[in-house]
């Protein structure tokens, strides 16, 4: 198999789960090749991101922590580069797209491309021997430490009436919404505060961190299809 450009640029660091032969993959009505080249000196791999974050091959049969990939110069290089599929191909099977040079790498997702799986604590900066600064706290995506974050913004967090699955706003190339890993979802959990007699049974109001009360905004709701009575989410909290 020829491996993408991006993976042999990586050189040493990078392990891969499995040696691929290349063969024809069917999802649905779309038909695929790894490696393919529609047009001379372009090829084209196919890949899927599940609801932990994790990325894989889109063909690899069993998708777990063994099969994915987790060396993360090549995680971050991945996703620093994705964005919205505007290509005209494979759009809606593979509504997001992660170019190298000319590679298209196409991807799909369970939920969302972007999963945040952890918050990093602020940091002291020492300069001289004092400290001269400290650096807010991010949350962290797909495997990418600070390199692949964004700043954690409490009051921004989107509980869906739904599911319960929880979001926080993620860099608009890349849908502008992201899922938080279940793990850390049920760790945040009792940050929330419920409206009188609720309990935990509606939606949240309040979000108590670091000390304060941040007043939930649900203005990520706008990116749902709630169905009726869902106006009320995007209207601040008292």
């Amino acid at each position: 198999m020829i491996f993408p450009l991006w993976v042999r640029r990586l050189k040493r660091g990078v392990l891969f789960s499995a040696v691929r032969t290349a063969a024809c993959s069917v999802r649905g009505n779309v038909t695929y090749i790894q490696g393919q080249s529609p047009e001379p000196r372009i090829r084209e791999y196919f890949y899927y991101i599940d609801h932990q974050g994790q990325l894989f091959l889109d063909d690899t049969r069993v998708k777990n922590f063994i099969t994915c990939f987790k060396d993360q110069h090549f995680l971050v290089f991945f996703f620093s580069r994705l964005c919205r599929n505007e290509t005209g191909r494979y759009q809606d099977s593979f509504p997001f797209l992660s170019l190298c040079g000319r590679e298209r790498n196409f991807v799909r997702c369970d939920d969302r491309p972007v999963v945040f799986t952890q918050i990093l604590g602020a940091e002291e900066e020492e300069r001289g021997g004092e400290v001269v600064s400290e650096a807010a706290e991010v949350l962290s995506f797909c495997g990418g430490g600070k390199k692949l974050s964004v700043p954690f913004r409490p009051h921004c967090l989107f509980m869906h009436p739904k599911t319960g699955r929880l979001y926080h706003p993620s860099p608009e190339r890349a849908g502008a919404v992201g899922l938080v890993r279940s793990a850390l979802a049920i760790e945040l959990s009792s940050c929330f505060e419920y409206a009188p007699g609720q309990a935990q049974t509606g939606q949240p109001t309040h979000f108590h961190w670091a000390g304060q009360r941040h007043r939930l905004t649900n203005e990520l709701a706008v990116h749902f299809t709630l169905g009726p009575g869902a106006e009320r989410l995007s209207e601040p909290n008292e």
